[in-house]
């Protein structure tokens, strides 16, 4: 199984990117993981927040592979605990699940399309975060689940 990051925007804000890279590293010890930063399209100043979502959903869905694991990171998504990602993850492994991207979408959300496409959502807390530091959030909190799998002392830290 691997693990494919994406979130729609900017490169890695500094005041994110070493964390982030840091966490990345620390999921490959096991499983491969990588990010993907889809940038926004060209003209979405000149867009409706709506067509900004639809433009942005037609690349997600286009890049998509048919087996991926869509797990969309948005509020109203089912709220799980660090033991909760760590049995969700278990699970895709166990069904021989091959890749699971966790996507953070855009600035106005994702379209209705990648909502239908996701096979799970998932929300890390009622609190509204910037998209920046969701990334590193999302990194830290797959590294702490891949740790409670392997019954590693970090979880408890």
């Amino acid at each position: 199984m691997k693990f494919q990051l994406w979130a729609i925007g900017k490169n890695h804000e500094p005041y994110v990117k070493e964390g982030v890279e840091l966490f990345t590293k620390r999921i490959s010890n096991y499983y491969p993981a990588e990010w993907h930063i889809i940038p926004m399209p060209k003209n979405a100043a000149s867009l409706s927040d709506t067509d900004v979502k639809k433009k942005e959903g037609e690349i997600i869905i286009t890049q998509l592979q048919k087996d991926d694991y869509l797990v969309l990171l948005e509020e109203t998504g089912k709220m799980l605990s660090s033991e909760g990602l760590a049995g969700f993850i278990q699970q895709r492994a166990n069904e021989s699940t091959k890749t699971i991207v966790f996507l953070i979408g855009g600035a106005y959300g994702v379209s209705d399309a990648v909502k239908k496409r996701a096979n799970f959502t998932w929300s890390l807390s009622k609190l509204v975060f910037p998209h920046q530091l969701v990334r590193l959030i999302l990194a830290e909190q797959v590294y702490r689940a891949c740790s409670i799998n392997r019954n590693e002392k970090y979880h408890h830290s």
